[in-house]
């Protein structure tokens, strides 16, 4: 992949990104080329990657813009069906587990964690690690989304809410009666 000032990109666990200029540098004594990256969130930190061996680089270009329905459909179709039971059960395994969805860079996989960890939260309250995990994986991918459909992040975040949880009303709350399901379905 060839980047160009401007391109916007998606940094392995650091989420969008837009490229900047090559900057020279002088560390530890010896002069290296780096890229300059914008983070897109809020924050607008700016990352140096080095370019000396570029076929180590951790960035893919973003989700294209028709990708979006089917990954939106990838959370659908997924909420309400039971785990398999293959989940990491220590701590170690866990981290490890989650350390490769980070470090994957794929959208799909963020996906599948935010769903994941969204339903558990229904079921069961989440450990301080687990709820870090969610905002971390949903904040990537809102922001992903939002750069892609170039909306707000709120407009972003709600597609996904929307896509995880098609049973409920504007409200938020999931209809517990005949009555309730009947008038949000109008």
């Amino acid at each position: 992949m060839t980047l160009n000032i401007g391109d916007k990109v998606y940094y392995r666990g650091r989420g969008p990104c837009l490229v900047g200029a090559i900057v020279h540098k002088v560390v530890c004594g010896a002069s290296a080329d780096f890229c300059s990256f914008t983070l897109l969130d809020d924050s607008g930190a700016e990352l140096l990657v080095p370019l000396g061996n570029s076929s180590n680089l951790q960035f893919r270009g973003l989700i294209p813009r028709d990708e979006i329905p089917k990954l939106l459909s990838h959370l659908k179709t997924r909420s309400g069906l039971p785990k398999d039971t293959g989940k990491p059960k220590n701590w170690r395994q866990r981290e490890f587990a989650k350390s490769k969805v980070f470090s994957s860079g794929s959208v799909f996989d963020l996906a599948d964690l935010v769903e994941s960890l969204t339903q558990s939260a229904h079921v069961r309250t989440l450990a301080m690690d687990e709820r870090e995990t969610l905002h971390r994986a949903r904040k990537l991918l809102i922001c992903e989304i939002a750069e892609v459909m170039n909306e707000s992040k709120s407009t972003a975040e709600s597609r996904i809410d929307s896509a995880l949880m098609p049973g409920r009303n504007r409200t938020g709350k999931v209809p517990n009666t005949i009555a309730e399901r009947r008038s949000s379905s109008h």
